[in-house]
């Protein structure tokens, strides 16, 4: 089940506890298959609402945020009609696009990778897809995907962790600050410049949850969390540093039984030796 989207300052609601029996088969509770493994589901659960910037293309997947190269800090946003437009950014320090988060929904695209290309999609808070036409228009109307909306995530060359989107027609999408009096929007958004600029030069912030190497880094340090009292009870006496190194990088790389019987069999030969 898919959760919702929550912003800072929300107010969380209250969680029901269950009642014991419900968790209980046959008046006991049995251990689920991370407390087998000795992992704390706290440390795997998908509950971290902070947000950090993607720093590859391989990183851009779930929520994300496509932050403008603009003075005034804006996001990629569109309403309900498919209109996409530049919205201003409230949750920001000091100005840094580095540390953007969404205030509003509108600002948030759900990002995946066309099955079979390196292309992307990017999915409004309605439904429909950010697409590019032919004449650089940009639009959020779509319930499919075409080529019109698949998108390239291109690195840019000088500045670390930021990206261009490259359209279907080769063409780039780029953002201009609107100097129109008449225009609400704070800039101009299109699909159509032909080389890279600071106007393509976006940054992409996205949920840490979703992030590859930070969901890995968190699998790795809950696999590693056992005590040397454990280690100690498991190979059944007591463990020098190296050794008790040795179990904990096991458990992380899925070698844990094998490395454990090593040193069960080194105690019989140690007491029979």
């Amino acid at each position: 089940m898919v959760k919702p989207l929550s912003f800072k300052g929300d107010k969380k609601p209250k969680k029901r506890k269950r009642a014991a029996q419900a968790d209980r088969d046959d008046g006991e509770a049995g251990p689920s298959r991370a407390q087998k493994a000795g992992i704390n589901e706290r440390d795997l659960a998908p509950d971290d609402e902070s947000w950090v910037s993607a720093d590859v293309a391989a990183d851009v997947v779930g929520p994300v945020m496509i932050v403008l190269p603009i003075e005034a800090p804006s996001a990629l946003a569109c309403d309900p009609s498919g209109k996409v437009f530049a919205m201003p950014v409230e949750n920001i320090v000091d100005g840094n696009p580095a540390s953007a988060e969404p205030h509003d929904v509108r600002m948030v695209w759900v990002a995946n990778r066309v099955s079979g290309t390196d292309d992307f999609r990017f999915k409004g808070h309605h439904g429909r897809y950010l697409a590019c036409d032919k004449m650089g228009f940009l639009s959020a109307t779509s319930e499919a995907v075409s080529p019109l909306e698949c998108f390239h995530v291109v690195p840019a060359a000088d500045a670390a962790g930021t990206f261009q989107l490259q359209t279907s027609h080769e063409t780039f999408v780029t953002v201009r600050p609107d100097a129109s009096s008449k225009s609400t929007s704070p800039a101009d958004l299109r699909g159509d410049e032909d080389k890279h600029t600071a106007h393509t030069t976006m940054r992409i912030r996205m949920q840490a949850r979703f992030k590859p190497k930070l969901k890995a880094s968190k699998e790795e340090k809950a696999l590693s969390k056992i005590s040397r009292r454990e280690l100690e009870e498991a190979v059944g006496r007591r463990l020098d540093e190296d050794e008790v190194k040795v179990l904990k990088r096991a458990r992380r790389e899925g070698d844990y039984h094998e490395r454990l019987l090593d040193l069960k069999v080194k105690n019989r030969h140690d007491k029979f030796g």
